[in-house]
């Protein structure tokens, strides 16, 4: 172990950023990935010539100046190929009325709102100020939730006269910005909002923190905007990937941490590798991007503070989801045919679909992969025993595909494939425990000040991923590892390279 040395444990996008950030700046680097890709639930899968994302299916911060469009000139690397999404979602509220387009531009889209959500534009130019103040804030780099005099400082630079403003809203929720803007009985505008927001936040209007929605509700606008990758997801992580190995860092496929144990001189981290041999290593810091619920079983209890433990224990489960991975041929779709739905429905659940771009290299010419996925609670799907599992794996697969076919007129001829994933097959895939998908819903209880910091009580560990930080997402989970690498670097008495 040299005195410079760190270990990342997970490698999905936050854990990627992370490694890559601290080797760009000369740091020893190891990661470990349990998987035998990195990736995560960015990740991908194939079935034959067909390609699926295994969750995350779009990407923001491509735009100039945005978080991936920093971080790849910083590693100095080539932007993966992209389109703009426009529009970034279309959402049906399945009753009855015209689709909702969230169109980039932000004229267009203004318009689009005032059609079907009249009377509501104070509360849409309440979230722009919100937003423009939270962007002034985040561009600063502040640690939010400062253990430290350095850390402190950081977020004592941050605020400035626009900045203060928008902290009176911190206890607000997104529901609460409605009924002061007049439109707390717009029940149509609300059930448009809990499909956006709970998307981002694991969360309902009523339980997303107003300056985190403020926020997410303006991604899909110029001169922000949703990206679709081209080949896959996975194009993100082989970019990073790439620049970890070029400067120097050693990469780990198929080493699944099993304990993490604090020594007099860092941290001893044990892994089990393809052979099912223990392999253990040391640091003086380590990186962990896993859901912090993981640290509860791969710590120690005695090492670990009490009051840090229960802590842990008491966080909120986030949701697991159901994920249908379907093929059908592309000119059964509707013509024109966006790529990202959302459809607000009882049963199976709100459904989010994503859908291939022809040539875009997720499948064949005249095909499209369809993605659709569901919220459902972990439990439900993990303590079944197996025949029950079965029996009703299937029966969600086919009222899933059912409303898919009714919802875009498909017919049964049109579909070459369709599988499902449930969390019991997310928990096998990912690692997280019982498949939970996404980070800690963003309440006001829980956002910015009040959430997990990337410095925890215990020296030399570390965390980052989608539960710190501005949250879930590619380009948040990639922002919580920036901070948690400027943090790590500081305690060290050298300042992260990274400028925007």
């Amino acid at each position: 172990m040299s005195d410079s040395s760190v270990i990342v444990v997970g490698g999905g996008i936050a854990g990627l950023t992370a490694a890559a950030l601290l080797a760009r700046d000369g740091v020893q680097v190891t990661l470990l990935e349990a998987h035998h890709q990195a990736g995560g639930c960015a990740g991908t899968f194939r079935r034959g010539a067909w390609v699926f994302d295994v969750g995350a299916t779009q990407v923001a911060g491509l735009e100039p100046g945005g978080s991936h469009q920093c971080l790849m000139q910083h590693l100095d690397l080539p932007l993966p190929a992209a389109k703009i999404l426009d529009p970034g979602c279309v959402v049906d509220l399945g009753d009855g009325s015209s689709p909702i387009h969230l169109w980039h531009d932000p004229a267009r889209w203004a318009e689009e709102r005032q059609h079907h959500f009249p009377g509501s534009q104070r509360f849409w130019e309440l979230c722009q100020l919100l937003h423009a103040s939270n962007w002034a804030f985040a561009g600063r780099d502040p640690v939010v939730t400062p253990r430290s005099a350095w850390e402190l400082s950081t977020l004592i630079r941050a605020v400035r006269p626009a900045t203060v403003a928008s902290s009176l809203f911190t206890g607000f929720t997104v529901a609460d910005l409605l009924q002061l803007c007049g439109c707390g009985n717009d029940q149509r505008l609300r059930r448009f909002l809990d499909l956006q927001l709970k998307l981002y936040s694991q969360e309902p209007a009523d339980q997303t923190a107003a300056l985190y929605g403020a926020t997410v509700l303006q991604m899909a606008q110029s001169p922000l905007g949703l990206w679709h990758l081209e080949g896959s997801m996975q194009e993100l992580s082989e970019l990073l990937l790439q620049s970890i190995r070029r400067d120097g860092g050693q990469v780990l496929m198929r080493h699944r941490v099993k304990t993490m144990t604090p020594t007099t001189a860092g941290w001893c981290v044990a892994s089990t590798n393809a052979s099912g041999q223990t392999v253990k290593q040391s640091s003086r810091d380590v990186i962990c991007s896993l859901p912090p619920q993981c640290l509860l079983d791969l710590i120690p209890a005695d090492p670990m503070p009490q009051r840090y433990r229960n802590r842990l224990k008491a966080l909120k489960e986030p949701s697991g989801a159901l994920v249908l991975y379907g093929v059908v041929q592309r000119d059964a779709l509707p013509d024109p045919c966006p790529g990202h739905l959302q459809r607000d429905c009882k049963t199976p659940g709100s459904l989010f679909v994503s859908i291939s771009r022809e040539g875009d290299g997720r499948a064949p010419a005249g095909q499209a992969t369809l993605i659709a996925s569901v919220f459902t609670p972990t439990g439900d799907w993990c303590e079944l025993a197996e025949e029950a599992y079965q029996a009703r794996k299937q029966a969600m697969l086919k009222a899933i595909q059912g409303e898919l076919s009714s919802w875009l007129a498909l017919p049964d001829n049109a579909w070459l494939h369709a599988e499902l994933a449930t969390p019991r097959g997310f928990a096998g895939w990912t690692g997280r425990p019982r498949g939970m998908v996404g980070g800690l819903g963003q309440h006001p209880h829980r956002f910015g000040p009040f959430g997990l910091a990337g410095r925890t009580p215990m020296k030399g560990l570390w965390l980052c991923g989608d539960s710190i930080h501005p949250g879930e997402g590619t380009a948040g989970v990639s922002l919580s590892a920036l901070n948690v690498c400027r943090q790590l670097m500081a305690k060290r008495g050298i300042p992260l390279s990274f400028q925007r």
